[in-house]
């Protein structure tokens, strides 16, 4: 999103990471985007919160990629989870989780995150993610340990036998993003309690292994931002008042949130209304 002349402009572009992407790539990337290319020289200030930006090298291959393209503008780079944390906690306490294709947390104390000893990745964490998901549903059927009305089901809508499901997990890019795609399933049946079950104690292994690491989780609103939790947030809730956690904001994306939040921390519109 982008404020121009008294204007909210909106746009898309494919995901930025720079683990996958060089300086060239990214720039390239953005490019693409007939709205941003069009607005590109006039842009002064550019703020960017990715995955994989918190540490110095990857966050100037970022900053380098965006300079190229946006070439009269001051630019501020930083990591996904701060500026979910903005979006959801604003300026006041509390905990902040990313429940999308990964999973991830932070305690936010109203001035800096606290970073805990999470956000592992597929392969060793994303507890309640959709990459979480989407094994535990495949691997249920894999293994014959779906019901077999929703195993009939599953198989309609992922016809991919299992030498190939193996290839695509281990020889093949992206696996986690690949996996999460089987967590769409239970959208469409998650009234199931075969589903159900899956959804809870999926929830319920993200509240025991990260958010009761804080030890004022009962104590500070517990927001969430990505897919995951916003299209079960039904069963999210319910987990959390389980455990005594209370739900703070549940937002499938932060960019409105957040865009509003940097807008008038940094004094954009109150620049623009009195230049």
């Amino acid at each position: 999103m982008g404020y121009l002349n008294g204007e909210t402009i909106r746009f898309n572009t494919p995901g930025i990471n720079p683990y996958f992407l060089s300086e060239q790539e990214i720039s390239k990337l953005i490019l693409k985007n007939e709205t941003v290319a069009q607005y590109a020289d006039q842009v002064k200030e550019i703020y960017f919160f990715g995955a994989g930006c918190s540490s110095p090298d990857k966050h100037e291959v970022v900053s380098n990629g965006l300079s190229e393209v946006f070439t009269n503008a001051f630019i501020s780079v930083d990591h996904d989870l701060l500026g979910s944390v903005y979006a959801t906690c604003g300026s006041a306490e509390g905990l902040n989780c990313i429940l999308g294709t990964g999973s991830n947390i932070c305690y936010f104390d109203g001035k800096k995150i606290h970073d805990g000893h999470h956000g592992l990745g597929y392969v060793l964490g994303d507890e309640g993610s959709g990459t979480f998901f989407g094994k535990k549903v495949l691997l249920s059927y894999l293994y014959n340990k779906m019901p077999s009305s929703l195993a009939a089901e599953f198989k309609k809508t992922f016809p991919a036998e299992k030498e190939q499901i193996i290839t695509n997990v281990y020889q093949k890019p992206f696996p986690n993003i690949y996996l999460a795609g089987f967590s769409r399933f239970m959208a469409n049946h998650k009234d199931h309690p075969f589903i159900q079950e899956i959804l809870k104690s999926g929830f319920q292994e993200f509240v025991d292994t990260n958010i009761k690491d804080y030890p004022k989780y009962k104590n500070v609103p517990c927001h969430f931002v990505g897919s995951i939790a916003y299209y079960y947030q039904t069963e999210l809730v319910a987990v959390l008042l389980e455990n005594g956690i209370e739900p703070g904001k549940i937002l499938q994306k932060p960019i409105e949130d957040l865009f509003n939040y940097i807008l008038h921390k940094e004094g954009v519109v109150k620049h623009a209304q009195n230049p």
